[in-house]
């Protein structure tokens, strides 16, 4: 038997950079470097597990949604042992939200063919956590999501969502998707023999024509969701030293309060 897994991955602006909108008040990404999503990188992790520990014969593919650069992740994802990528670009994708978003990873999936789709919890950038779910509509399977633990055997995955209260066990018939958490397992490290066998292994590009999707039905002007306004956060200020003279306690004191702290 075989098993057709899809890692969704997103390219995302490095978080320790110097992020700001653009004028449409989309990311500006021309100005940040980009990176993996941390979290998806453990979507990855897992998808990587599954085949280790199944006798069937495993295929993981890894699907990304953005422009050129986002070849990178893909990059990442192949060096840590993906068996192969495909990348969806197009110009009228620009400020395509979720629910867009969605559409166009499901098409692919649905072209590219699959039995398990794994994604990270949420993005690093954007944080909503909703793809998983809407992808799991729009493929009318069922949805495993938020799980810490996953296992795949006989048509079957399961997996341990925890609670802040309590633990469950899930499981789905495949096909479905599952959503992953930053404690299901620290994502392995790219080896240097995995990073240049990466550059051997096939990245498939397609566009919105490949997937028969219009380009009214994403991009910015279609988007369900939208940012009014956005500032620049504020610079940071001096700090209030407080110099203890003998009256350190009472100037703390004071100082705790006029914040509100206490």
């Amino acid at each position: 038997m075989s098993l057709r897994i899809v890692v969704t991955v997103k390219y995302v602006p490095d978080a320790t950079g110097d992020r700001h909108f653009a004028d449409d008040l989309t990311v500006d990404r021309d100005d940040v470097d980009g990176l993996l999503s941390e979290l998806d990188e453990y979507a990855v992790e897992q998808a990587l597990q599954i085949s280790e520990n199944s006798d069937d014969d495993v295929e993981i593919t890894v699907l990304t949604v953005g422009p050129e650069d986002a070849k990178d992740a893909l990059r990442k994802a192949l060096s840590m042992g993906a068996d192969k990528a495909v990348h969806v670009e197009d110009d009228d994708l620009h400020g395509t939200d979720a629910i867009g978003t969605s559409l166009v990873l499901a098409k692919a999936i649905e072209k590219a063919g699959y039995d398990l789709v794994i994604s990270g919890m949420s993005s690093t950038d954007g944080s909503m956590g909703v793809v998983p779910a809407l992808l799991a509509e729009r493929l009318g399977v069922p949805q495993v999501t938020l799980l810490s633990e996953v296992a795949v055997e006989d048509g079957t995955v399961t997996g341990r969502r925890d609670g802040d209260a309590a633990s469950e066990q899930l499981q789905a018939s495949l096909p479905a998707v599952v959503s992953v958490t930053d404690q299901s397992g620290e994502a392995r490290y790219p080896s240097f023999k995995g990073i240049m066998a990466a550059k051997k292994k096939p990245v498939t590009s397609w566009d919105l024509s490949d997937l028969d999707i219009d380009a009214d039905e994403v991009g910015l002007e279609n988007a369900w969701t939208a940012v009014d306004s956005a500032a620049e956060r504020p610079a940071r200020t001096a700090g209030t030293i407080v110099k203890d003279e003998g009256e350190g306690g009472k100037q703390l004191a004071e100082f705790l309060a006029g914040q509100k702290f206490i």
